[in-house]
């Protein structure tokens, strides 16, 4: 990368993370560019030259906040999806520390991201984004399980339904509890 490169993308970021604060203390609806600008220290201009709305910037941040979540596990996106569609099925059970604790952590390091999210949901994009992550991985295991088809659906807004219940709770409550204890839980809720 350039320094030129390098300049342009820590301006994005510096943009990127002045919206995330404002948004922290007001409605996405309601931030302007110019508060944008002077939070991340650049000019409207500089503003437009990365993005043409606020709605791009948004977009840019939960894109930026995706790839930030899968750098929390081990495992890289496609040998997750090779093992989903390949491992035995008694390795595919996803609510077990390796899967939860990273997904946890993730969400306790970013809880001022993540009590936006519950705050504006459909701003936000997070029954797309939740959709899209674990849908197609919980479809694909459901699958394997020969689940029909005209049953995966219902299943699937279960299981994230009732993670993201559990979730919720827990960032109601400020991450007050440890993310071990909020995986046991999870696992004691989905195996019972």
């Amino acid at each position: 990368m350039t320094k030129a490169e390098s300049k342009y993308f820590n301006t994005a970021k510096r943009m990127d993370e002045a919206f995330l604060e404002i948004m922290e203390n007001k409605d996405p609806e309601y931030i302007t560019v110019t508060e944008i600008c002077k939070k991340a220290g650049v000019n409207r201009s500089t503003f437009y030259l990365h993005y043409e709305t606020i709605g791009d910037l948004l977009s840019e941040c939960v894109e930026n906040m995706n790839d930030q979540f899968f750098s929390y596990f081990k495992e890289k996106p496609k040998d997750f999806e090779f093992n989903v569609r390949y491992a035995p099925l008694e390795e595919l059970y996803l609510i077990t520390p390796k899967y939860l604790i990273p997904y946890l952590t993730y969400i306790s390091e970013h809880k001022n991201v993540f009590k936006i999210v519950l705050r504006n949901p459909q701003i936000m994009q997070a029954e797309k984004t939740y959709s899209t992550l674990f849908g197609d991985i919980i479809d694909s295991i459901l699958e394997r399980y020969e689940i029909p088809k005209e049953n995966r659906e219902y299943m699937l807004s279960f299981y994230i339904e009732g993670a993201m219940g559990i979730v919720k709770r827990w960032l109601l409550c400020d991450c007050k509890d440890s993310v071990e204890y909020i995986a046991k839980i999870m696992m004691q809720v989905i195996r019972r």
